[in-house]
């Protein structure tokens, strides 16, 4: 309340700038901190310049020694009632990064659903063999049977398999059913095992040949590129911080990119290795996998795992390739359709954007590069999967229809934001923290019910 116009100003142009640059560490943390708090001091400063009698606030106005501590914990040397304030130590910087981040906590939960008890990182459709877990309904244990039924049959029905999965896929089978939808598996049971092991040679094959590379002249840049943007992937989840974990997913991007030269590798390719990563973890571990410390596998298991990745990753990326060639024209194309069919089906977002000079490209690109990734929790990511591994063309068609369903989802929102900073601000931030199985199961069906409207009906899709 006490900010004036011009330093919120610049405030707000300062955190747009950070909400574009998509990097989230504890520099720029900081820097936002420090940023919010100069503000609130010298917006008290004019206050007290301008007027003698005190602001009306809940609590007592700021006094010379609150003035003090906001200095002193800036960083900064300056000079307060005649003392030297020195910079403030690694303890104070932390704190301060920690309140930072309680308070942008804080916001989203106001502004998501109600607060409600965390779903597990692995969306579970059955969860009767977790402590504390309520029991299998009797039509959650029909689903994991029928599957159990497709999955042990000779020859596996692959056209049933996607049907059944298209409204998720127990946690118990999700493994080798993805492996079987991504086309990693052969529908033919007996030949499974084989085909396992001929590939996982075949991956750690490519290992010996091409990942000592790494250090050559023609491929360092992609390896440094590689290096700085894994310990950025889902960095609240231990799992992912782990020296383990971070030298797969450095081994598996480095050889895709190898073996992908029209590419290589771009950013956001590193996130999408994470799903199948955790899928296949799960196969082995009964607790919650985010915490689960890899290491302690066993070696040829964890071999396994990585090989599983590599491969079904390269399955999805076959795909949608051309998102990550020069120039990201698959990319390009799908913004535009979702500009076009967001034009389409909501009259109202799609004036409100123009009206406040909002690009689709500035939010929407991300969500395609990504796959909506950065802007939902892991565990609605791998439910999602279920069912975009189940849809024909999934990753890439189905995929422009999810997208305008979520927009369309925070519509009331989007609307309610008058000027530019404010829309971009809560597109790139949206507050899905609290989702889970029911919210995707919604979206989903809204994203069906627009490609049965649209996708079959050119001539109402084009202008």
């Amino acid at each position: 309340k006490l900010c004036t116009n011009s330093y919120f100003s610049k405030f707000m142009d300062f955190s747009v700038s950070l909400s574009f640059s998509g990097r989230q560490n504890k520099e720029n943390l900081m820097n936002l901190t420090k940023m919010i708090r100069r503000v609130c001091l010298l917006s008290w400063q004019q206050q007290q310049a301008a007027d003698s009698e005190p602001v009306e606030s809940p609590g007592p106005p700021a006094g010379p020694q609150d003035l003090q501590d906001v200095q002193e914990e800036d960083g900064e040397d300056s000079t307060l009632n005649g003392k030297v304030v020195k910079s403030s130590s690694d303890a104070q910087l932390q704190a301060s990064s920690g309140r930072w981040r309680i308070f942008r906590s804080t916001l989203q939960k106001q502004q998501s659903l109600p607060v409600r008890q965390l779903i597990p990182l692995v969306a579970r459709i059955s969860d009767q063999n977790a402590s504390g877990a309520p029991p299998m309904t009797v039509r959650e244990k029909s689903r994991l049977d029928k599957f159990r039924q497709l999955l042990a049959s000779p020859n596996t029905d692959l056209e049933e398999l996607r049907k059944h999965s298209w409204s998720g896929i127990p946690r118990e089978v999700r493994p080798v059913t993805w492996r079987l939808l991504s086309g990693y598996l052969p529908a033919n049971k007996e030949r499974r095992e084989l085909v396992l092991s001929r590939k996982r040679e075949e991956y750690f094959g490519f290992i010996e040949q091409y990942y000592h590379s790494r250090t050559d002249e023609h491929y360092k840049d992609t390896y440094r590129q590689i290096h700085i943007d894994i310990p950025r992937t889902n960095p609240l989840i231990p799992l992912f911080q782990q020296p383990a974990v971070q030298e797969v997913f450095e081994r598996i991007l480095f050889i895709w990119a190898i073996r992908h030269p029209a590419s290589g590798y771009v950013q956001g390719i590193n996130d999408l290795v994470t799903p199948f990563f955790v899928v296949f973890l799960s196969e082995f571990v009964t607790e919650d996998v985010e915490n689960f410390e890899v290491a302690a596998l066993p070696l040829d298991t964890q071999r396994n795992i990585e090989a599983d990745s590599f491969w079904c990753m390269s399955k999805l990326l076959d795909g949608i390739q051309d998102n990550y060639t020069f120039a990201q024209p698959g990319i390009q194309n799908k913004v535009k359709a979702l500009e076009e069919l967001v034009s389409r089906i909501d009259e109202d977002i799609h004036s409100h954007f123009k009206r406040y000079e909002v690009e689709y490209l500035q939010f929407a690109f991300r969500w395609m590069n990504n796959l909506l990734m950065r802007e939902l929790p892991l565990r609605c990511t791998i439910r999602l999967w279920d069912t975009y591994q189940a849809e024909a063309e999934g990753f890439s068609h189905f995929h422009l229809y999810v997208c305008a369903a979520f927009l369309i989802e925070w519509r009331k929102e989007i609307l309610s934001m008058v000027d530019f900073q404010g829309l971009l601000m809560l597109l790139q931030n949206l507050p899905t923290i609290h989702w889970g199985n029911e919210e995707v199961g919604l979206l989903l069906a809204e994203a069906y019910r627009l490609k049965y409207m649209f996708a079959d009906a050119p001539s109402h899709y084009k202008r």
